[in-house]
C-alpha cells in the first residue's frame, strides 16, 4: 500500500516566550492524500497557521515526524527543504507577499528562476498563467498598480509556475472583498479539478465548505477531521492544467545564468533605493578617489622634482684629486689633466664631460669692481651642469684650442655689472685679463638652493695659460647617460682613471645620491598619505556593512518571500553579496572618475606639475573595492541567508 502524499506523526511545536515555553501544536497526527482539497479551520491562535507552515516546509516541528512522498523532512537540510518548497509546493498568502520592485511577470518568474529554468521558457510560462487568470493586460504592472484581487491572482500564478503539486492557501479571501473572495474560491476549485492538492487555512466556515474535507483545530490539537466528499480528483492531462516543472522547465542550473539573474535582482534593488545606494558607496568613492589622487600627486611631484634635480646636474659624477675632502695633501696631487677628460669622453655611457679649474678674481667694468669666481671649463660644461642660455652664445672647441679671451656670465653677474644694458660684446677685466662677453645664462637654482655668488666661465685653456699658469685640473665633471645605472658608471670611471694614473689618487662624488634620497622621500610620503587614504577605504567598507545590515533588516519580508518560493541559502547569500560588491565597484568607478576630475582641476589652477595616474593604483583600487565588497558584504549577506523563512515572512 502506497504512503499518503503528506503524513504528520506526533508533531509538537513550541516557541520560547520569555522564561517560559509556549506549545502551539500538541501531538498532531494527520495524513493528506494526493488530489484532496482540505480546509484547516480554527480561531486565531488555534495553531492552524503554524500547522500550515510546517506542511509547507516554512517551519519545522520541535518534535515528531513529517513525511512528504515518503521523505522524512527532519533528515533534510535547508537546501533540500528549499527544493521541496520550490518544486512541490505553491503558496498563496493572505497578504500576497509580492515584491514591489518587480512586475507581475517578474513576481511569477521568481520560483522558476531559483529552479534554474530557461529564461524564455519561464517568461512564456508566467505570461500564459497570468493570461489564463485574466491578467493579460496587467503583465507589466507592479503590485502597487494592481487591485487586491489582481495581486492575489499574481500570487496564484506564482504558486503554479513550477507546477504547484500542493497549493497552500493561507486565508485566501481574508484581504479580498466578497466578490473577489468568491472568484478566488472558484479558482481554487478549478485547480482542484485539474488535480492539484489544495490545503486551505481559514477561520471562515463558509470558505471551508468549498473543501472535500474539513479539519478543525483548537489550542494546538485536532478536534475533528470530517470528510464531506470521499471522491478524489484524479490527475488529468487537460492542456490548461499547469504541468509539473519537471515536464516544462529545464532543470539544469547553469552557474552563469544564476549569477546573471542575481546580478539583475541586485541592480533592481539598487535602482529602487538610489539614495541609500549612493550613501552606501560614498565612503568608497572618497577612499578610492583619495588613494588614486594621492598616488598621482606623488608620481607627478616626484617626476617634477627629479626633472628639476636632473636640470641642476645632479646626475653627474665629479672626479677630484686626493682621497677625499679631508685630505690635506690633495693640493699637491697634480695628476688630473685635460687628457683624462678626453679619455672619459670615449666611454659609451658618458653624455658629456668638462674639465674644470677655478680661481677667484676681481671683475672690473667701467668704474665698477666686484669679486667673482672665474671658472675655466670646456664647451660641454653648460650641458653637464644644466645651464640654459638667456642671450648670446657659448664658445666652442676652437675657442678652447686658441685660448680665446671669451666669457659667458651668469645672471647674478649680469645684474651686478649690467643692470640696464645688454652685456653681449662688452669687455670686462678678470683680474688683469680682458675678456669679451659672448653669452649670458638664465637664472638657475643650485642643488642647495639659490646662490648670490658671481660666476663667469672662460675656456679652461685660457685660465690655465693666461691666468693661473697651471697644467693640471681642479676637477673633472661627467654627466652620465640617463639610461645607465649611476653606480656602474662610477665604477667604470674609477677603473679607467686608475689604469691611466697607475694608482687611485683621486676620489669621486656621485651626486645621484641626492636623486635617490629624494625618490625615497617622495615614495615614503606617498605611502604615508596613501595609508591614510586606505583608512578612509576601511571606514567606507564599514559603512557598506552597516548599510547592508540595515538593508537586510528592511528587506526581511522580501527575503522571506524568496525563501518561501524556493530560494536556497546560497541564492540569498549570492544576491546580497553581489549587491555589496556592485556598490563597491560602482563607488570605485566613480572614485576613479573623481580622481581624474581632481587632476583636471589641478592642471586648471596652473600647478607647476601635473598629476601622473598609475595604472597599478587604478587596478589596485578596483581590486580593493571588490575585496571590500566581499569582506564587508559577507556578514550581512550571511545574516540574510540564515533567516528562518517563516520568521522573515511574519516580520514587517
Amino acid at each position: 500500500m502506497s504512503r499518503p502524499l503528506l503524513e504528520i506523526s506526533h508533531i509538537y511545536r513550541s516557541f520560547a516566550a520569555g522564561d517560559e515555553e509556549l506549545t502551539v501544536l500538541k501531538d498532531v497526527n494527520l495524513t493528506i492524500e494526493r488530489g484532496e482539497m482540505v480546509a484547516i479551520v480554527g480561531t486565531s491562535g488555534s495553531g492552524k497557521s503554524t500547522l500550515m507552515n510546517i506542511l509547507g516546509c516554512l517551519d519545522q516541528p520541535s518534535s515528531g515526524d513529517y513525511w512528504i512522498n515518503g521523505r522524512n523532512t527532519s533528515q533534510l537540510n535547508s537546501d533540500q527543504l528549499a527544493e521541496l518548497r520550490r518544486e512541490h509546493f505553491g503558496f498563496i498568502f493572505q497578504r500576497y507577499h509580492l515584491l514591489g520592485d518587480l512586475t507581475a511577470v517578474g513576481n511569477v518568474e521568481i520560483p522558476a528562476i531559483y529552479a534554474g529554468s530557461d529564461k524564455k521558457a519561464r517568461q512564456e510560462r508566467a505570461e500564459k498563467l497570468l493570461t489564463r487568470l485574466g491578467l493579460a493586460d496587467r503583465l507589466d504592472h507592479k503590485p502597487n498598480q494592481l487591485s487586491g484581487g489582481q495581486q492575489q491572482r499574481v500570487s496564484v500564478a506564482r504558486a503554479l509556475v513550477n507546477g504547484g503539486d500542493v497549493i497552500l492557501a493561507d486565508e485566501p479571501t481574508g484581504a479580498l472583498d466578497s466578490k473577489s473572495g468568491e472568484e478566488m474560491m472558484i479558482l481554487l476549485q478549478e485547480l482542484h479539478q485539474l488535480g492539484h492538492t489544495i490545503i486551505i487555512v481559514t477561520h471562515d466556515l463558509k470558505v471551508a465548505q468549498h473543501a472535500d474535507r474539513i479539519i478543525e483545530i483548537k489550542d494546538g490539537e485536532i478536534l475533528s477531521d470530517t470528510v464531506i466528499k470521499k471522491e478524489l480528483i484524479a490527475q488529468n492531462s487537460d492542456s490548461v492544467k499547469p504541468s509539473p516543472a519537471t515536464d516544462v522547465l529545464e532543470k539544469g542550473r547553469n552557474l552563469f545564468d544564476n549569477l546573471w539573474e542575481a546580478l539583475k535582482m541586485a541592480l533592481v534593488a539598487m535602482s529602487n533605493h538610489r539614495l541609500r545606494t549612493f550613501l552606501t558607496m560614498l565612503g568608497i568613492i572618497i577612499g578610492i578617489a583619495s588613494v588614486v589622487s594621492v598616488v598621482a600627486l606623488g608620481n607627478g611631484s616626484q617626476k617634477s622634482i627629479l626633472e628639476n634635480i636632473s636640470a641642476m646636474g645632479t646626475n653627474t659624477i665629479d672626479i677630484m684629486p686626493g682621497t677625499g675632502f679631508g685630505d690635506r695633501r690633495s693640493g699637491r696631487v697634480r695628476t688630473l689633466t685635460a687628457a683624462d677628460a678626453e679619455a672619459l669622453k670615449n666611454l659609451q655611457f658618458i653624455d658629456s664631460v668638462t674639465p674644470t679649474l677655478s680661481t677667484s678674481v676681481t671683475l672690473k667694468y667701467g668704474n665698477q669692481a666686484v669679486t667673482a669666481s672665474v671658472q675655466g671649463v670646456g664647451p660641454d660644461y653648460f650641458r653637464v651642469r644644466g645651464y640654459e642660455l638667456a642671450d648670446g652664445q657659448y664658445w666652442d672647441d676652437s675657442s678652447v684650442s686658441s685660448m680665446a679671451q671669451e666669457a659667458v656670465i651668469d645672471n647674478n653677474t649680469l645684474k651686478s655689472l649690467f643692470p640696464d644694458q645688454n652685456p653681449i660684446g662688452e669687455v670686462i677685466f678678470a683680474g688683469n685679463l680682458p675678456v669679451r662677453i659672448i653669452g649670458a645664462t638664465k637664472a638657475k637654482e643650485s642643488a642647495f638652493g639659490n646662490s648670490d655668488s658671481l660666476n663667469i666661465w672662460v675656456p679652461y685653456t685660457t685660465v690655465s695659460a693666461r691666468m693661473v699658469g697651471q697644467n693640471y685640473l681642479n676637477r673633472i665633471s661627467v654627466r652620465v647617460d640617463d639610461n645607465t645605472p649611476s653606480e656602474a658608471a662610477e665604477q667604470a670611471i674609477i677603473q679607467l682613471l686608475k689604469m691611466r694614473h697607475g694608482t687611485e689618487d683621486f676620489f669621486t662624488i656621485n651626486t645621484d645620491t641626492i636623486q635617490q634620497n629624494i625618490t625615497k622621500t617622495t615614495a615614503t610620503m606617498t605611502l604615508l598619505i596613501s595609508a591614510i587614504a586606505v583608512i578612509s577605504l576601511v571606514v567606507g567598507g564599514i559603512g557598506v556593512m552597516n548599510i547592508m545590515l540595515v538593508s537586510v533588516t528592511e528587506r526581511t519580508r522580501e527575503i522571506g518571500v524568496r525563501m518561501a518560493v524556493g530560494a536556497r541559502q546560497g541564492d540569498i547569500l549570492r544576491q546580497f553579496l553581489i549587491e555589496a560588491v556592485l556598490v563597491c565597484l560602482c563607488g570605485g568607478t566613480i572614485g576613479i572618475g573623481m580622481a581624474y576630475l581632481i587632476g583636471v582641476a589641478f592642471a586648471a589652477f596652473g600647478s607647476s606639475f601635473t598629476m601622473i595616474y598609475s595604472t597599478t593604483s587604478i587596478v589596485s583600487a578596483f581590486l580593493c573595492s571588490t575585496l571590500i565588497g566581499v569582506l564587508f558584504g559577507y556578514l550581512p549577506a550571511k545574516n540574510a541567508a540564515q533567516l528562518n523563512p517563516i520568521d522573515a515572512l511574519s516580520r514587517e
